[in-house]
C-alpha cells in the first residue's frame, strides 16, 4: 500500500544522523511524520510503538535503507523477526528498495564502501535479516565450539525430542504410558524459554514429585542430545544466550559485526530471546525495537509483555516514537478498538486514528443459538460475495476451535467455498478417538479402531499385547495383560449397551466418560481438545430424534463421509467459480483469533462473543497468573477487531449447546465497551416449529 506523502518538516532532534536534504527526501518519501522520525533516528536506543496497521514493516525497511545511505555498511545491520515468512518479506522489501536505487548498485568491485550517496551493496554486503532461530544457528555454527558444540550439529524436531524424552523415562524406570513424554517436554521447553538451566530447575523444583521426575529426565535428555551432537529448537536459543553471556570475546565479536540492531514484534519475545538481544547490543546501544504491547497475545507460550514495557528502564536514553496513524481500517473500527483496549492497565497508551473514511457501523447480531449464528454468518457472506466481494476478503474468527463445526456445516449447505486454517472438526485426533470407541463397540472386528483406542488413554496395553490379539494368541498372554484386555472389552460392551438403549447424545457422553477420554483431557489441562469432544456430544443431539440405534449409526456414517463430502462440495464450488470467471482459490477464511494475527481482511466476523467463551473461561482457572497475563483476553479481542479494514460483524448466541446440553449464555463484557453510536444491532429471526425449549442449567 502506498502511504500518503507528507511534506511536514519534523524537529528530529540531536540524535538523528544528518544527511543532505536530497537524501532525506529520497529515503522518507511517503512516510508520515512519526514514521519519518523513526527512520531518521539512527543513533542510540529506539522504541517504536507501532499500532495495528500503522506501517511498521515499511518504517523498518526504510530505516535500514536510510542507514546504508548514511554510509553504514549493510552487513553491519541486523534485523530479527519471529517467522520465516516475516523475515522473507522484510528481506525482500529491503533488497527491492536497494536494487531500485542506482547509488547502491554501481559496477564496482568492493563489497561495501562509503561514497557521496551511501554504500555499495555487493554479494556479501547485505543486512542480516532472519528469525531468532536462524540467527542462533548462524552464531552456534560459527562460534559454538567455545561451549563444546560442533559445527555440524544436528537439530532435533519435536518428534525426535519426544522420542528421546520417552526413552529417558523408560531408562529411569518410569512408565511413559502413565507419565506423558509430551508433558515433560513441554515443561523443559518452557523452562529453557525462561532461560532456566537444568541445574537451576533442579535446585528449585527437585524436591517435588513431578519436579524431581522432570529434573531427572531433563538431565538424561540433555545427555542423550550431547552424545548425538544434537540440539533441540529450545537449545538453539538457550545455548546461544549462554555462549554470549559466558564468553566476552564471542560477545564482543558479534557486537562489532552488528552495530545496528532491529527487533520486530518485541512484545512477543520470551526471556531467552530478551537475553540474546541484550547481549548483542554493543556499547553504542544502537537498538531499535518495534512492537505493540496491545497485541501481546502469546503469554501462554512464554512471551513476556514486560520486555517491551520496561524497554525505557533497560535503556534510559531511549527515544520513544508512537506510530498511531492506521492505514488499514475505518475510523469506526479504530474507535471501537481504542475503547476496548483503553481498559487495560499494562500498556503504553496510544490512540489509533486514520485518514480513511469513517466507515459503516459495527453489526452486532444476537443469535438464538450457534446454528442461527452460523447461518447469519454464511448468509451475510453469501450476500457480500453476490455483491462482488471476493471470498478471500472475508474472514470468520472464533475463540475456540470447537466453534468451527457449526460454521463449516452452514458454509457447506450454502455452497460457499471456504478454507479452514487448522484441522477440520472430524479430523481432530480426540474426535476420531471418541468415534472409534463407538465404532469398535458396534464391531469388535474393526482392527483399525481397536488399534487406535486400545491404549488411548494409556491403560498399560502395549504393542506386544496388541500383536498377540491380532494373531489370535490371547491365550499366550500373561495374566496381568489378560485382565487389562478384559477391562478394555468391558468398556466396549458398556458402550454397546448404551447404543442399544439410549439416544445418540447419551451414547457419546457415556463413551467419553467410560473410556477415560474426558478425564484424561481434563487432567492434562487441554481445554481445546476437551471442548472439541464436548462439541461432538452437542452435535449428537441432532440425531436424538431418530430411532435407537439408528441415530448413532447415522452419526458414524455422517462423520465418516464428512471429509469426502467436503472435498466433493469444494470441487463442485470450484467448477461453479470457474464458470463464473472467479478464482477457485479465493475462499472465505475460517480461523481462530490467534491464527489471524498479522492478517487483514475487508470484512471480518468475530463469533461467539459470550462470557466464558470470549473472554475464555480458562482464564479464570489459571493459577499464578500475573496481572499482565490477566489482560491478555482483552488484547486478543483488540487483535481481532483490528484485522478488519472495512466492516466488522460481531455475533453472540443466547443459547449455546455445550456437552449436549443447551445453556443460556450472557453477552461478552467486551461488547459493553464499544460505544452505542458505533454499532447497529440485529436480533435473531423467528425459528418456525419451535414452541418451547428445555434449558439444562
Amino acid at each position: 500500500m502506498d502511504f500518503e506523502d507528507n511534506n511536514t518538516q519534523d524537529n528530529i532532534g540531536s540524535n538523528v544522523a544528518q544527511g543532505g536534504s536530497e537524501d532525506l527526501e529520497i529515503y522518507t518519501t511517503g512516510l508520515n511524520p512519526e514514521q519519518k522520525k523513526a527512520v531518521l533516528t539512527t543513533e542510540g536506543p529506539l522504541l517504536i510503538l507501532a499500532g495495528a496497521g500503522a506501517g511498521k514493516t515499511k518504517t523498518v525497511t526504510h530505516r535500514i535503507l536510510h542507514l546504508i545511505s548514511q554510509g553504514i555498511p549493510a552487513e553491519k545491520i541486523l534485523a530479527i523477526t519471529f517467522t520465516n515468512k516475516a523475515a522473507k518479506e522484510m528481506r525482500e522489501r529491503v533488497m527491492t528498495l536497494l536494487n531500485k536505487d542506482r547509488n547502491f548498485n554501481l559496477p564496482l568491485h568492493s563489497q561495501s564502501f562509503s561514497h557521496s550517496h551511501g554504500s555499495y551493496i555487493g554479494e556479501k554486503g547485505k543486512p542480516f535479516v532472519s528469525t531468532f532461530h536462524s540467527l542462533a544457528v548462524h552464531i552456534l555454527k560459527e562460534s559454538g565450539q567455545s561451549i563444546g558444540i560442533k559445527r555440524n550439529f544436528v537439530i532435533y524436531d519435536r518428534g525426535d525430542s519426544k522420542n528421546t524424552v520417552k526413552q529417558a523415562l523408560v531408562d529411569l524406570g518410569h512408565d511413559p504410558k502413565k507419565i506423558e513424554p509430551s508433558k515433560i517436554l513441554s515443561i523443559i521447553s518452557r523452562e529453557k524459554g525462561d532461560f532456566v538451566s537444568q541445574d537451576e530447575y533442579e535446585v528449585k523444583n527437585g524436591d517435588d514429585y513431578i519436579g524431581g521426575i522432570v529434573s531427572e529426565v531433563w538431565k538424561k535428555y540433555d545427555s542423550a542430545l550431547h552424545k548425538e551432537g544434537a540440539l533441540d529448537f529450545d537449545d538453539l536459543l538457550f545455548k546461544t544466550a549462554s555462549l554470549l553471556a559466558k564468553h566476552q570475546d564471542v560477545r564482543e565479536h558479534y557486537q562489532n559485526i552488528w552495530k545496528y540492531i532491529h527487533i520486530d514484534e518485541y512484545q512477543d519475545t520470551n526471556q531467552v530471546q530478551y537475553r540474546i538481544v541484550q547481549l548483542l547490543v554493543g556499547k553504542e546501544q544502537n537498538i531499535a525495537v518495534v512492537g505493540d504491547a496491545d497485541q501481546s497475545v502469546y503469554g501462554w507460550r512464554g512471551a513476556d509483555i514486560k520486555n517491551i514495557l520496561r524497554f525505557e528502564e533497560d535503556y534510559p536514553d531511549a527515544t520513544t516514537i508512537l506510530l498511531e496513524q492506521n492505514y488499514r481500517s475505518t475510523q469506526t473500527i479504530l474507535s471501537a478498538a481504542n475503547k476496548v483496549i483503553e481498559k487495560n492497565i499494562y500498556r503504553k497508551k496510544k490512540n489509533l486514528f486514520t485518514k480513511n473514511e469513517e466507515g459503516g457501523k459495527i453489526n452486532i447480531y444476537n443469535a438464538f443459538d450457534e446454528n442461527d449464528e452460523a447461518n447469519f454468518v454464511s448468509n451475510t457472506a453469501r450476500e457480500l460475495i453476490d455483491k462482488g466481494v471476493k471470498g478471500g476478503e472475508i474472514a470468520v474468527l472464533f475463540r475456540a476451535n470447537f466453534q468451527s463445526r457449526a460454521l463449516e456445516e452452514s458454509f457447506l449447505r450454502k455452497g460457499i467455498q471456504y478454507t479452514l486454517l487448522g484441522t477440520k472438526f472430524f479430523e481432530r485426533k480426540e474426535v476420531k478417538d471418541a468415534l472409534s470407541y463407538i465404532r469398535a463397540s458396534m464391531n469388535q472386528e474393526s482392527i483399525a479402531d481397536i488399534k487406535r483406542i486400545i491404549n488411548t488413554p494409556a491403560r498399560g496395553i502395549g504393542k506386544t499385547t496388541l500383536l498377540k490379539i491380532l494373531e489370535g494368541k490371547e491365550s499366550d498372554l500373561p495374566q496381568g495383560a489378560k485382565i487389562k484386555l478384559n477391562d478394555f472389552r468391558g468398556i466396549l460392551k458398556s458402550i454397546e449397551k448404551k447404543i442399544n438403549t439410549e439416544k445418540t447424545s447419551e451414547v457419546v457422553k457415556h463413551a467419553l466418560f467410560v473410556s477415560g477420554l474426558e478425564k484424561s483431557l481434563r487432567e492434562e489441562g487441554d481445554d481445546e481438545r476437551l471442548e472439541n469432544v464436548k462439541e461432538l456430544a452437542s452435535l449428537a443431539l441432532r440425531y436424538d430424534e431418530m430411532p435407537i440405534p439408528t441415530g448413532t449409526e447415522k452419526l458414524l456414517e455422517d462423520s465418516a463421509l464428512a471429509s469426502d463430502q467436503d472435498d466433493m462440495d469444494r470441487n463442485t464450488q470450484n467448477k461453479r467459480n470457474k464458470k463464473a470467471g472467479e478464482n477457485p482459490a479465493d475462499s472465505v477464511k475460517l480461523m481462530t483469533v490467534h491464527a489471524s494475527k498479522g492478517l487483514e481482511f475487508d470484512n471480518v466476523f468475530i463469533t461467539g462473543m459470550e462470557q466464558d467463551l470470549f473472554p475464555h473461561t480458562k482464564m479464570k482457572r489459571e493459577e499464578n497468573m500475573s496481572p499482565e497475563q490477566e489482560e491478555e483476553e482483552r488484547r486478543l479481542f483488540y487483535v481481532a477487531l483490528t484485522r478488519a479494514r472495512k466492516k466488522l460483524y460481531l455475533s453472540h448466541a443466547s443459547v449455546r449447546t455445550i456437552f449436549g446440553s443447551r445453556q443460556v449464555t450472557a453477552p461478552s463484557e467486551f461488547l459493553d465497551d464499544i460505544d452505542d453510536d458505533l454499532v447497529e444491532k440485529d436480533d435473531p429471526q423467528p425459528i418456525s416449529g419451535i414452541k418451547s425449549i428445555f434449558i439444562d442449567f
